[in-house]
């Protein structure tokens, strides 16, 4: 067989059958050789051994190569795996750090909402001990003062009895309401003074009209019994003909309520958009 092989594959390949190829010669000679080699009982043996030799490296390659390829496979999966585990640990870490930050940003906040309504409390309390002392300083000062009096009443220039109401009889009158009353100088001959006017003593003024034949009327220069201070804020709350440093007063309280007002309103805002960062970060977290 292997002699009938080989006449079949030189006629085919022998230099004269082509001399158009110049490889011709080179498989001629390369076909001799191998039947020589399959001819040889030694030599055929060696060639065997040499192709199961080959054989069984090409299978020790290929199965080394599908162990290797399979170790490649499983490692590159592990590899995916833990980096999708780090991933994914690094997301809730990520997570549980904003969610602190929202918390902590909320509790700040609250306590900065805090601590500024205590300063705004505090300030508006210190305006209104400031504005009662000033008050009290105030009404002091008018109750030390030297209580006047206007006195009106009809009398003409010729009238030697200026309409009824001599010294004596002012006098008279005045002690009602003063402890102490002087007599007016001739250039204000409406105007008198003394000293002692309580309160008790300012109904006496409103009350009190003169003669009957000449009524005349009193009123308050200076030196008009006061109340306490607490009434006179009552009083002065529900008047509507307020001092100047009253209605300060309220002005400047509404004006601090107002700051008060909308700093909360900002905290508010705050608030609601810190919420509303942490529910579209939970919300991209879940997609």
């Amino acid at each position: 067989q292997v002699k009938t092989a080989y006449r079949q594959k030189a006629l085919t390949c022998h230099p004269d059958k082509n001399p158009d190829d110049p490889r011709a010669a080179e498989v001629f000679h390369q076909l001799s050789q191998a039947l020589a080699v399959l001819t040889d009982g030694a030599a055929r043996a060696a060639y065997d051994r040499a192709r199961r030799a080959r054989s069984q490296a090409a299978e020790r390659t290929q199965k080394l190569d599908e162990r290797r390829k399979k170790v490649k496979l499983d490692l590159e999966a592990r590899e995916r795996e833990a980096q999708a585990q780090e991933s994914e640990e690094e997301e809730v870490r990520v997570t549980r750090t904003l969610e602190q930050e929202i918390v902590r940003l909320r509790e700040e906040g609250s306590r900065q909402l805090e601590e500024q309504q205590r300063l705004v409390q505090e300030q508006i309390r210190l305006e209104r001990e400031r504005l009662i002392q000033g008050k009290q300083e105030r009404h002091g000062a008018e109750g030390r003062s030297t209580p006047k009096l206007k006195l009106k009443w009809k009398c003409s220039k010729e009238d030697g009895t200026r309409g009824g109401y001599s010294d004596d009889v002012l006098l008279q009158i005045l002690q009602k309401v003063l402890s102490h009353p002087s007599l007016p100088a001739p250039a204000l001959p409406w105007v008198l003074w003394g000293r002692g006017a309580g309160p008790g003593r300012e109904m006496a003024v409103k009350n009190e009209v003169g003669l009957r034949s000449n009524p005349l009327r009193i009123s308050w220069l200076e030196g008009q019994p006061l109340k306490s201070p607490s009434a006179a804020l009552g009083a002065s709350s529900s008047s509507s003909s307020q001092p100047r440093g009253s209605q300060a007063s309220v002005v400047s309280e509404r004006d601090y309520e107002s700051l008060v007002m909308m700093r909360m309103r900002q905290a508010a805002e705050r608030q609601q958009l810190i919420e509303q960062l942490r529910r579209e970060d939970e919300e991209e977290a879940r997609t």
